[in-house]
């Protein structure tokens, strides 16, 4: 093999690559928003609600307003605007009334940090209380009172979704598939139960923080620490009447979003503080608090399972309600609530299905998109209900789980068939099974049983999930050249600490068989500039964008291919090439180095042919359609991406405490493009997961104040809480991803937390509804059992409820 021949057989795909931007940010020298300091920037402070529903019977700026310092004093009655990604239901700040804990009511702009905190604590707002709508039984009550009085008048997505005017039902997504009624007659079996979760703040690293210019002509400038830029300035140009062309929207460096910076927050504020202070720029950094309650958490979940087995243990109905809290006001939340209903069986063919699951108005912060967009939820229930249904047949997990998973050929609750290349369940279940040694003991844990008051636990749980996105979803990709024959690249995926910018990197590398030193991926996005992408979100983004730099990269090389050809009086077919050229393949001597056409070549007399090479990808995703409003059917999913996790846990059966000592998980990922990536995706989502089911949820009193907004008060995992983590990676390519690759950002929390609490079941035999799994639970649920075959009686303090089972 020649020195060219190994240059041309370069490869990067499966490489374990180090991130591309770990110096730049473990050095410091990554900037982000925060960092940013503007000529004449001014800095935004607001005043929040002490209350969850209130009358604003008048609010007092004038001491705020003769500050020295304060450049700009906003309220709500200032801005007739609504915002609203699917549904337009929020004002900028709060008019009227307030509708939860934290909400803004008013907002100054001042030349220093500390004099907007002066002048923010000069305003006076006079309330009158109301009482909340805080429980979603209650919000559902037709005495109820509504949240959202004018919801009828409310713009919105109407092919996707169902407000129900006069009521708290933002949404309402049906699923409907076969007979229910029917197969739940012909069921040997009913089991019923009913699962929790509470809502969950995201807690990235760099809270929400944003600076906005509004110029001269109406020509905005926003930089944002957001994983949607096109997102934001699309939001922003509907909601102030603008063209696109008028908004210019930067993202630099991110530091984490995990769905909390996927819509649009504090830019529209920001940039009519700026309007207001005459163009001057203006900053709002959120303070941890701040991230807690006037931005979005994650939605809760309230979900009822009720399913029928015949006597062999096949699945054969289920019907499911969903009752999603999304809080004020809806934001991401109808949109959680219609991919939850098309998935909430889990991966789990179920031929007779009804799904109804409902967006509820109720007096709290809103939710929004957080990693796994539901699933995370939904799959606790549906993962905790599969054990109890196994039990009530007299199977064993593993086995029932064989029975009915999903296969080639299965059909969604959709009527979406399975393909061959739509990944292995059963194989993902199957490895982290045989590694925690599932249905047995190990010696060492024998003996640690053997010390008496410890028992071992293994569980396991499924999960699937698809992209949840527009029928219309399209990413594109440029990819040029430089003079000395190196790449750049520019798409509009926003680097969120997923790795994207090192495994597209890798995808044009092998693409092109060039290194990856003559690859530079651009991680700041500029709407102006950079190539359109819906969002960072939905698990979409390497196939997506990955599929776009491949087709980018085929185009340059089209291109450069057409000039070396005329340059080497040849055909583009009968060419080849290096990293440092291109070269006729029955005669390497005839060649052209790309630095000399990557901006037009030049013969020796002077005449030039070609010109800059610039490839241009598009991609958009193929073969999906809306759903029917009554039935559910259609095809919502691009691709499915499939796993498992299996936990081994150590409970103490007298006080109920419970360590977590090792947890295995498994995807299928289609191809690995990067094996250090791709564990550092499990690892986290992991303990993200571990966070949902051991500590993390919102806490609310009576009258709807948060109580623990703070991370003093809302723990979340740190790396001395972790356990032995193992990550297992089945490779079944997908036909449609780049080198056969499927997404897996946020798969990786789905369903840690119910097999924690399946293995805490396999340990103590008690069955825990709700999350999070506190180790007062457990203890109440040991000592409220009665009887050897009653799993759980008495419900305490609502963190239990019983299960049903009916034998026909």
């Amino acid at each position: 093999m020649t020195e060219s021949d190994r240059e041309y057989s370069y490869s990067s795909i499966g490489k374990d690559i180090h991130r591309l931007d770990a110096l730049k940010k473990l050095s410091g020298q990554a900037v982000y928003v925060n960092d940013m300091i503007l000529p004449g920037m001014l800095y935004a402070r607001v005043k929040r609600s002490p209350h969850a529903h209130a009358k604003i019977v008048s609010i007092e700026t004038s001491k705020a307003r003769s500050l020295p310092g304060v450049r700009a004093v906003l309220t709500g009655k200032e801005l007739p605007y609504k915002v609203g990604l699917y549904l337009v239901d929020k004002d900028i700040l709060a008019k009227e009334e307030v509708r939860h804990y934290g909400e803004a009511v008013a907002a100054v702009a001042a030349e220093t940090a500390e004099i907007a905190k002066q002048a923010i604590d000069l305003i006076e707002v006079e309330y009158e209380v109301l009482k909340p709508v805080l429980d979603i039984k209650e919000a559902l009550l037709p005495t109820s009172a509504l949240v959202h009085p004018n919801l009828g008048s409310y713009s919105y997505l109407s092919a996707a979704f169902t407000p129900i005017p006069k009521t708290n039902v933002a949404n309402w997504t049906k699923i409907r598939k076969g007979n229910v009624e029917k197969a739940f007659g012909e069921s040997a079996y009913i089991v019923e139960g009913t699962y929790e979760n509470p809502s969950v703040q995201h807690v990235p690293l760099e809270c929400h923080v944003a600076i906005a210019q509004w110029g001269i002509a109406d020509k905005v400038t926003i930089w944002t620490s957001a994983q949607s830029p096109f997102t934001v300035r699309n939001l922003f140009c509907k909601t102030f009447s603008l063209p696109l062309q008028n908004v210019r929207v930067i993202v630099p460096n991110v530091g984490g979003g995990f769905g909390g910076k996927a819509g649009i927050h504090l830019e529209p504020l920001v940039a009519c503080l700026s309007r207001k202070a005459g163009g001057f720029p203006v900053k709002f950094q959120a303070s941890r608090e701040e991230e807690f309650s006037l931005l979005p958490c994650r939605c809760a979940l309230t979900y009822k399972i009720k399913t029928g087995v015949s006597s062999k243990g096949k699945i054969l109905a289920q019907k499911m309600e969903l009752f999603w809290d999304s809080g004020a006001y809806a934001d991401y939340a109808v949109n959680i609530t219609r991919s939850a209903g098309y998935s909430a069986a889990g991966p789990y063919e179920i031929p007779n299905a009804w799904v109804d699951s409902y967006t509820i108005y109720t007096n709290k912060p809103y939710g929004t998109a957080f990693r796994g967009f539901g699933h995370v939820e939904f799959h606790w229930g549906i993962e905790r209900h599969m054990n109890q249904v196994a039990k009530a047949v007299g199977m064993d997990a593993l086995s029932f789980r064989h029975l009915n998973a999903v296969r080639p050929g299965s059909v969604t609750l959709t009527g979406e068939t399975l393909s061959p290349f739509s990944g292995n369940v059963l194989a993902c279940m199957d490895a982290v099974a045989s590694s925690i040694g599932y249905g047995k003991l190990s010696a060492e844990e024998k003996l640690l049983e053997e010390k008496g008051i410890f028992r071992i636990g293994k569980g396991l749980a499924l999960l699937h999930k698809a992209p949840a996105m527009p029928t219309n979803t399209s990413t594109a990709a440029i990819v040029k050249m430089q003079g000395d024959g190196t790449v750049s690249v520019n798409v509009g995926l926003t680097e969120i600490g997923q790795g994207s910018t090192t495994a597209l990197a890798q995808i044009v590398s092998e693409t092109l068989s060039f290194p990856l030193d003559r690859i530079d991926v651009k991680i700041e996005k500029d709407t102006d500039s950079d190539p359109y992408d819906w969002q960072t979100v939905a698990s979409k983004g390497l196939v997506m964008s990955g599929n776009a730099c491949i087709m980018a990269c085929k185009d340059l090389l089209a291109k450069g291919y057409a000039v070396a050809a005329q340059v080497l009086k040849t055909r583009p077919e009968e060419l080849s090439h290096t990293r440092d050229r291109v070269f006729v393949k029955a005669h390497p001597q005839l060649q052209v180095s790309w630095s000399n056409l990557a901006l037009g070549y030049s013969y020796p007399h002077g005449e030039s042919i070609g010109g800059p090479l610039i490839g241009i990808g598009t991609y958009i995703a193929q073969g999906l359609s809306n759903l029917d409003k009554e039935t559910g059917q259609g095809n919502p999913a691009m691709n499915w991406t499939f796993g498992a996790h299996a936990i081994v846990c150590k409970v103490n059966t007298q006080t109920g405490e419970f360590s977590v000592l090792k947890v295995v998980s498994a995807f299928d990922v289609g191809k690995v493009i990067n094996p250090g990536l791709l564990r550092g995706q499990m690892l986290g989502g992991i303990v993200q997961g571990l966070g949902t089911a051991l500590c993390e949820g919102y806490v609310f009193d009576t009258s709807g104040h948060l109580l623990n907004q703070n991370l003093t008060d809302n723990k979340i995992p740190t790396a001395m809480d972790l356990p032995v983590i193992e990550t297992i990676a089945i490779e079944s390519e997908q036909v449609e991803g780049p080198f056969g690759a499927r997404g897996v950002g946020e798969h990786s929390m789905i369903s840690v937390a119910p097999a924690l609490g399946n293995a805490i079941e396999d340990a103590v035999k008690v069955n825990i509804t709700r999350l999070p799994i506190r180790f007062e639970d457990v203890w109440r649920a040991l000592h409220s059992k009665k009887g050897e075959n009653h799993w759980l009686a008495g419900i305490l303090s609502g963190f239990c409820t019983e299960q049903h089972v009916q034998e026909k």
